[in-house]
């Protein structure tokens, strides 16, 4: 294992880890449940769910990975104590590389949507009517060439490697996917409607509380912490021994959390604008009409009543997109890349080709039947297998691996941490308290 790629730097890691987290989850997925789940009241579960639930889960896997310095089916069966808890942990594992294929699946044909929307802002803008409406139009020719598109992008900088390739591009697309963000935002705050948008985004309303709102935050967290699927798992294989795993996770915690609350603050005031602008957004029972789409139905006739200046508008937002497409999905493309070439001994390169063609058959296989299998991926992978899959992470971190062994590995980066408040609560914790939380609020949702 002494020839295994490593972040060059603990910037690196955390751009690249970051990245993987601030994607389509943070921009697209958290701001459109929000909308949906009431506003406010989903984002206060939502931060209690990734600050209670999310960062004790993501220091197991990051744990884990660096310890055993493995892909997910042969780092947990390295912490297994006996057959069984070996054939457990190559269960989940391979469960974890199909559900982060599965998750990349639909998330490419969604980014590709995002390529669409940013080519079509630069056609409209050159008067190329009708190429712009092709762009905008739900076709089967449309979508599964901009999901080729994309496929191509993520599977060039995953075949470049981890510091040529990941940490390389991670952090030259992190800080402009932040300017750019900012920059949005302080327009569309300018604008009427906007204060109203702030409103339910920051006030709560109770009565909005539910099981349904509760099990939609938990997902929202594992999705966009990337937890469960063997992401962070992977990216802390590729860490240092000197780095410290509390102070790495918190810092990943906080930003993916941070960037969510900042998407809210653009893309919710960004519909009460539209709306203010004369665009269909609720219907008469007060419910959000868009559901997954919901960018791509209220944001460009924002735009459009911008003039010309909207065009600019929308490149920038679809470029932002398109930049937290990248980010994310080449952290999950990573997750079975690492486990063809670990136990195949396969070229990275031939590895990355081939394992994005069978993702992106699978896509073609959702594009064709659209209606019946999009939303019902995107549930079974990260409203369901996802947070199942991180009660697994708990069991095997929690119950199996021996805590000494836990302490061992955390203490490398981190020598005083035995003394520390995190070691005092997270041992208990996360072989407690996360694995019951997750599957009573999991049950809980799916009896009601």
């Amino acid at each position: 294992m002494s020839s295994r790629e490593q972040f060059s730097s603990k910037t690196g890691f955390v751009m690249a880890a970051a990245g993987s987290a601030i994607g389509l989850g943070n921009i697209w997925g958290f701001p459109t449940q929000t909308a949906s789940n009431g506003g406010a009241a989903f984002v206060a579960v939502y931060f209690l769910m990734t600050f209670c639930l999310a960062y004790p889960v993501l220091i197991a896997e990051l744990v884990i990975g660096r310890y055993a310095r493995a892909n997910m089916v042969n780092a947990l069966q390295e912490v297994a104590i006996g057959p069984i808890t070996q054939k457990l942990g190559m269960g989940v594992g391979i469960y974890g590389v199909i559900v982060a294929s599965l998750i990349l699946s639909f998330y490419g044909i969604i980014a590709g949507w995002m390529i669409c929307f940013l080519i079509e802002s630069v056609a409209s803008m050159l008067g190329y009517e009708q190429f712009s409406s092709w762009l905008t139009s739900f076709g089967f020719e449309r979508n599964i060439l901009s999901m080729a598109v994309f496929m191509l992008l993520t599977m060039s900088i995953v075949a470049g490697g981890v510091e040529g390739g990941i940490e390389k591009w991670s952090t030259r697309l992190m800080p402009m996917l932040l300017v750019l963000m900012v920059v949005l935002i302080a327009y569309v705050l300018t604008q009427d409607g906007a204060a109203q948008g702030l409103r339910v985004y920051l006030l709560p309303d109770l009565s909005h509380f539910n099981p349904a709102l509760v099990l939609n935050a938990m997902g929202q967290a594992f999705f966009s912490l990337s937890l469960g699927v063997g992401t962070m798992l992977i990216y802390g294989s590729y860490l240092g021994k000197e780095e410290s795993l509390p102070k790495l996770g918190a810092a990943v915690t906080l930003i993916d959390a941070g960037i969510a609350f900042t998407a809210g603050l653009l893309i919710i005031p960004a519909i009460y604008v539209a709306k203010e602008l004369g665009t269909t957004v609720f219907a008469e029972s007060g419910e959000l009409i868009a559901g997954p789409d919901l960018i791509f139905q209220v944001l460009p006739s924002l735009f459009a009543s911008m003039g010309s200046v909207g065009y600019l508008v929308a490149f920038a937002f679809f470029t932002l997109m398109t930049i937290a497409s990248l980010t994310s999905s080449i952290s999950m493309l990573e997750v079975p890349v690492a486990l063809v070439t670990e136990q195949s001994g396969m070229a990275r390169k031939r590895a990355t080709a081939i394992i994005s063609s069978v993702i992106f058959a699978v896509s073609t296989v959702i594009l064709l039947n659209f209606e019946q299998l999009f939303d019902f991926v995107i549930n079974l992978t990260t409203v369901y297998s996802q947070p199942l899959l991180a009660v697994a992470i708990c069991v095997f971190s929690g119950w199996i691996w021996h805590r000494n062994k836990i302490l061992a590995e955390i203490k490398q980066g981190h020598e005083d941490i035995e003394d520390s408040l995190f070691w005092k609560i997270w041992p208990i914790y996360v072989k407690f308290f996360c694995p019951v939380l997750i599957l009573a609020a999991f049950l809980q949702s799916v009896i009601g």
